[in-house]
């Protein structure tokens, strides 16, 4: 029933403390229980460049403008496609992504005030492809991310509460750009997110249960 997601390649994304991380390890496990092949990997990372990056962008002691963070995201996305997410969709695996462009358009895009457009126009120039199939945007106020995060932060989540804000309403801006990007309701618990979650792919891809 699930054979609609050969190839396809899925986003979660959201502001941080959204349950990102948690949601893709939940529907890794339902992919896996209906036999689904897939492959999952994170933004920035998954490879050992995008790690390096990945290090530098999040590491709290590193100051980098937003232009910079771009920059340095887009590197580590064109390095992650041609590495794994391309031989991936090549063997007919769904692609499963924690972030990608529309996180940029939300944080750098804007939060930071470089313009959505802008990093749009760059992805597009620097990627063999910007767009997923599906991005699910899992939407969370400040005050329910926050009490999620019970952990140390990196550079990026200590920014101040206005920018984070501003990233919430930068995704929220996006999803009304775009068809394929999607807001699914996050401050529910964890499985109510999950069937939010399966419930959307199935709507988008039309997939019908038995």
């Amino acid at each position: 029933m699930f054979k609609n997601l050969k190839s396809k390649l899925i986003v979660l994304d959201g502001p941080d403390g959204c349950g990102k991380s948690s949601q893709r390890d939940l529907l890794a496990q339902f992919l896996t229980e209906h036999k689904v092949k897939f492959s999952c990997f994170r933004d920035p990372g998954s490879t050992v460049t995008g790690e390096k990056i990945r290090d530098i962008l999040l590491h709290s002691d590193n100051h980098i403008s937003d232009r910079a963070e771009l920059l340095l995201y887009m590197a580590s996305r064109a390095q992650l496609w041609d590495e794994c997410i391309a031989p991936a969709i090549k063997k007919k695996h769904c692609v499963l992504l924690d972030r990608w462009v529309s996180s940029t358009c939300a944080y750098q895009g804007f939060a930071g005030g470089v313009g959505i457009q802008k990093v749009i126009d760059i992805a597009e120039h620097s990627l063999e492809r910007v767009w997923p199939d599906l991005t699910i945007i899992l939407d969370v106020d400040l005050k329910t991310a926050k009490q999620r995060m019970n952990r140390s932060l990196d550079r990026m989540e200590q920014k101040a509460a206005a920018y984070h804000r501003k990233v919430r309403a930068g995704f929220l801006k996006l999803a009304e750009m775009r068809r394929d990007i999607v807001l699914v309701d996050a401050t529910k618990d964890i499985q109510t997110v999950h069937k939010q979650v399966i419930q959307t792919i199935s709507s988008f891809f039309k997939i019908k249960s038995k």
